[in-house]
């Protein structure tokens, strides 16, 4: 089971890094973005099978939530309507759901980031939604290219959203902290002088294209 002391790990690194660190996987598309770009999101997903245009299911997965779970909501990328706002938003907080992602759009955007709740979406939509579809929790979803497990972990901050398979935790946390490492030592090689062709070893495949 991953920790909260995990969690942290994996929201401080951030999304891209874990992303790199896992050998490039686990990457949403760069059309899911935060609608406050300081967000910084990590928990384990709650995953919500949406019917387009519907949000009865949304109101029964908030239900379901515990306190630091992150509500994973495949609404079908449909643009024409927002079926999370700021009434949920509240009910969300109020027990303890660390953020929403939603393949698609909400809308009450000011009042959610003046709340400091982190969502990451599509796009905003006024147009409401209906309420008579019931739709599926706690199975898998495809937001774009990538698969989402009930209780994958969630990072996502202002270049995007990364999801970690929950049983790859640990070994991401550590391939994640070592490239942070090796970032770290070539930053501190280029204040000494160095240039990045030199330490990625770049110079050879420039000199293939006549660049040096």
């Amino acid at each position: 089971m991953t920790t909260k002391e995990q969690i942290t790990q994996l929201r401080e690194l951030g999304s891209a890094t874990v992303y790199e660190a896992q050998g490039a996987k686990g990457a949403l598309d760069h059309g899911m973005k935060p609608i406050d770009p300081a967000s910084r999101l990590a928990g384990p997903a709650l995953t919500v099978d949406a019917r387009p245009g519907d949000n009865l299911v949304l109101h029964y997965a908030v239900l379901q939530a515990k306190p630091g779970d992150v509500l994973v909501v495949d609404a079908k990328a449909f643009m024409e309507a927002g079926p999370w706002g700021d009434v949920l938003t509240v009910l969300a907080m109020k027990r303890g759901i660390a953020g929403l992602v939603v393949n698609g759009c909400v809308r009450d955007a000011n009042t959610i980031i003046d709340l400091g709740f982190p969502v990451f979406c599509r796009g905003l939509s006024i147009k409401g939604t209906g309420k008579h579809q019931p739709g599926r929790v706690n199975v898998p979803v495809v937001i774009g290219d990538v698969v989402i497990h009930p209780g994958d972990i969630i990072v996502g901050d202002r270049d995007g959203l990364a999801v970690v398979a929950k049983d790859e935790v640990e070994a991401t946390i550590a391939s994640s902290i070592a490239r942070e490492e090796k970032e770290e030592k070539m930053r501190r090689a280029i204040e000494d002088g160095a240039s990045t062709v030199e330490l990625m070893k770049l110079q050879d495949i420039l000199k293939n294209y006549g660049l040096v």
